[in-house]
């Protein structure tokens, strides 16, 4: 049975010579800190991909600040890391998944389902004392003709179709000082799409940094979700609204879309609405 959502580190150290292991380590304020990193230490058999340049396409300057690769580009990228339509895929980062569950994303939303996110990351991984290799790796191609699911993904003018009604449920995953309309430290405008409920992708986790378990992920996500029948999840630049879909997944909650603009590409627009918590006397 193929590993979907998590893998542990037991069962990655167990089956890491027939995995695809891709390391995902990133920082926002030093791009180049990932890499570094891994060429440092990595899991062994582990390949790189970056953020900016493997996992995100050109910004325009009102496409967000991670825009969605072309899927042709993306299938080139995937073979490139050693991925073909028949690999169990584990992504992992630094500790908490924020960045490899934008790959995990990805490759369901080019139809490849066996792909896992590693619970605990590398910090987990060296705080067992398990063995890494150092240098960049290459695997060896893969043939992967993997193609977009439509249905989970989100335009800007999907979600502006969708305001305002019952059904739908739109789920914000940056810090709730954003969220609020507080601060703003990255994009043009403070605030949230109208009608969004926010739940911080941090809440996700547990007191050692892994993934809550599937029952307490389900209770709190249900109480965010409440009646809707469809969930849009976002965030400042369609990273970390990943987490919570794969929270949701993990949860047994499945089906919802990724608006993968995000804030950074909604705010750009200002003919687009804008709600803070005083503005929608809260």
């Amino acid at each position: 049975m193929p590993y979907t959502t998590l893998i542990s580190t037991d069962d990655l150290a167990a089956n890491a010579g027939t995995f695809v292991i891709v390391d995902c380590r990133f920082a926002l304020d030093d791009v180049e800190w990932g890499r570094r990193e891994y060429s440092s230490g990595h899991i062994p058999g582990a390949a790189y991909a970056h953020l900016d340049t493997d996992l995100s396409s050109s910004r325009s300057g009102t496409n967000g600040r991670h825009p969605l690769p072309d899927p042709s580009v993306l299938r080139d990228t995937f073979a490139r890391l050693g991925i073909s339509n028949g690999s169990q895929v584990v992504a992992y980062d630094q500790d908490n998944g924020m960045y490899a569950s934008r790959l995990w994303w990805l490759l369901r939303w080019m139809g490849h389902d066996a792909v896992a996110v590693l619970d605990g990351g590398f910090a987990k991984w060296m705080a067992e004392g398990r063995p890494t290799s150092a240098g960049m790796e290459r695997r060896e191609r893969g043939q992967f003709t993997g193609a977009p699911r439509a249905e989970m993904l989100m335009s800007a003018n999907d979600v502006s179709s969708v305001l305002g009604h019952d059904e739908w449920r739109l789920i914000d995953a940056r810090a709730p000082e954003r969220f609020r309309g507080d601060v703003e430290p990255l994009d043009r405008v403070a605030g949230h799409i109208p009608g969004a409920a926010n739940h911080f992708f941090k809440q996700n986790l547990a007191a050692d940094g892994t993934y809550k378990s599937p029952g307490q992920l389900h209770e709190a996500l249900d109480a965010v979700i409440g009646s809707a029948e469809h969930v849009v999840c976002y965030c400042g630049s369609g990273v970390t609204a990943c987490h919570n879909l794969l929270a949701l997944e993990h949860a047994g909650l499945p089906g919802a879309r990724l608006y993968a603009g995000s804030w950074s590409e909604w705010s750009s627009d200002p003919a687009r609405p804008v709600e803070t918590l005083s503005s929608a006397g809260r």
